[in-house]
């Protein structure tokens, strides 16, 4: 099978994983629309090509085969979620009272606020790190290292990503219409 291709299966299986990044898109084109979940996405997009050049061209040194038992890789990343998580929880949400085609009446954020992030959110997962570094060792392993094989199964896999991150947003942007405040 075709590098490319495979890596668009490697894309697909990322996809389905529900991670923070995956919520944070569903929420963020349900709430805040479309463009802004475009702009999560590009944030996720950049985050994950971060991580996969720095584990392919050896952050496995700095970070070890495991991320997870990298204590404090670890604690950084949880302080994050954490910060992420406690201001979603506490931050008011403002209700469109009456107003049906609105669901979007407050300011709306700067493009960039979405992309940081989307980057910071992805970055601070540790289970992101470990899928990118198994995929850069199993594919060096599989093709070699510095093939033209491995760019394009990582193009297809960060190609696949990238446009189902889009595909969640606009999905969940249309399915707003459904929802109510119950």
């Amino acid at each position: 099978m075709n590098p490319f291709f495979q890596g668009v299966l490697v894309g697909l299986t990322f996809a389905v994983l529900l991670g923070p990044a995956f919520f944070s898109l569903i929420q963020t084109g349900i709430h805040r629309g479309f463009r802004s979940g475009v702009f999560l996405a590009i944030g996720i997009f950049f985050s994950d090509l971060t991580a996969l050049i720095l584990t392919y061209f050896g952050a496995i040194q700095f970070l070890g085969s495991d991320p997870r038992q990298n204590t404090l890789f670890s604690i950084i990343g949880g302080i994050i979620l954490i910060i992420f998580g406690t201001y979603t929880f506490i931050r008011k949400v403002e209700n469109p009272a009456g107003d049906e085609n609105s669901g979007n009446n407050s300011k709306p954020s700067k493009f960039y606020v979405y992309i940081i992030k989307g980057f910071l959110l992805n970055a601070a997962n540790p289970g992101m790190w470990f899928i990118w570094i198994t995929v850069v060792v199993s594919i060096s392993a599989k093709f070699g290292v510095n093939n033209e094989a491995n760019y394009l199964f990582l193009a297809g896999a960060l190609g696949t990503i990238f446009t189902t991150g889009l595909l969640k947003s606009f999905v969940s942007h249309q399915i707003k219409h459904f929802l109510n405040l119950k």
